[in-house]
Parts: C-alpha cells; structure tokens; sequence
C-alpha cells in the first residue's frame, strides 16, 4: 500500500468513540437550554449559535473543508404543540412498520409512535426507533427540498441523539419546523443516515431552519 493510500486511509477514519460521546453529550446540553428558555425565538438563536460552534469546532464534526451552516431566520409561524395521536389499522392511511437498510449498520427498524397534524402543511409520522436504547425520530421532507433545503429531507427530533424540543404541561410534543437540521451525510457522505420516507414528505414549502450549507 502506498503513502498516498494510507493518508486516504486516514482521512476516511470515523471519530473516536470518545468523541462521539462527547458531540451527543454537547448536543443533549444544547437542546437543555433550549428547553428551558420560554421565548422560541431567543431559544432558537441560543441553538443557532450552539449548533454552528459545535459544527465548526468539534473533532467528532461531520464538517469538510470549507462548510459552514445557513440557518432561516425564526418565523413562529412554523411552531406547533400537537399531539401525537395514535393510527389505528383502520384509518385512511395507516401507519407500517419502517426499516432502514444501511450498509453500514443493517436493517434499522423503526415502529409507529404516531401521528401528528401541523395545521396548513399536513401530516407527519412519529417512529420510534426499535433497538438498543430506543429513541423517537421525527424527519420531514417539505417542498423546499432540493432548492432551499437537502433534497432527501431534514430531521426535527431525534431523541436518542438529544435533540428533544419538549413537552408542553398537557403532554403535547413541540415540533417547531425552525429548529429542522441536515443529517450528518449531508455533510460526509461517510456517514449513513435513514432519510424521510413516504409518510413524512409534505407538499408545502418550509424554508426554516437549516438550509444546505455553505460549500455544499
């Protein structure tokens, strides 16, 4: 093997394990502090700022060279407190068992959570994912993918990662379309990351949130 092919090598190494941890654990600290402040529009600055050091300072990054995030400014207009309703077998559109066929990890499985309605846009599934540690995973895919956004789509929560927008006191489940963000394989085609199916494309646009990044 060539020097040039050991330096690819090493170029194409993943993070440590330890770094990793360190990212989520970062991560599960921003999305504290999101929580915790009550005006969505100051919380989404403290993530903006938060997200965008995390992004260009951390080793675990899935950063390349000359990347740097774009976010929408906030519009509460994108901001719903819904609740995640159960699908029964015998609604319109009932909601299936998902899997996610990664060629790095296997099959993926996810397990409906639900349903819920965001007035004006539509309808997105809630999954829970169904293996070690669990999690609920919550991507969109809207009609500025492809211009303004990824084209495959972005995710809103993904708890087992940390990114968990709350509860209000009645148990409805904030989805707030300002705080949607890209999948690290937009960045590193390295990374493998499960991506919207059918149930979570909406037709109308929502250009909030991350955009494709600088670089892209």
């Amino acid at each position: 093997m060539s020097d040039d092919d050991l330096q690819d090598q090493d170029e194409l190494q993943y993070p440590g394990a330890l770094e990793v941890a360190s990212w989520r654990r970062e991560v599960h600290a921003l999305y504290a502090a999101v929580r915790a402040e009550p005006d969505p529009g100051t919380a989404h600055g403290l993530w903006v700022d938060g997200r965008t050091a995390l992004f260009d300072t951390h080793s675990a990054s899935p950063r390349v060279e000359g990347q740097r995030l774009r976010h929408a400014a906030y519009d509460p207009a994108f901001r719903f407190v819904v609740e995640v309703a159960t699908v029964g077998e015998d609604d319109d559109r009932p909601q299936e068992r998902w899997e996610f066929r990664s060629a790095t990890d296997g099959i993926v499985p996810f397990t409906p959570a639900g349903r819920v309605s965001l007035d004006g846009l539509g309808t997105l599934d809630v999954w829970w994912l169904n293996s070690y540690g669990g999690g609920i995973f919550l991507p969109v895919r809207d009609g500025s993918a492809g211009t303004e956004t990824y084209g495959a789509g972005r995710y809103l929560l993904d708890t087992v990662k940390g990114t968990d927008l709350g509860r209000d006191d009645e148990g409805r489940w904030v989805v707030d379309l300002n705080f949607a963000y890209n999948p690290s394989c937009v960045y590193d085609y390295r990374w493998v990351c499960p991506l919207a199916p059918a149930a979570n494309r909406i037709e109308a646009s929502t250009p909030v949130g991350e955009l494709l990044p600088e670089g892209y």
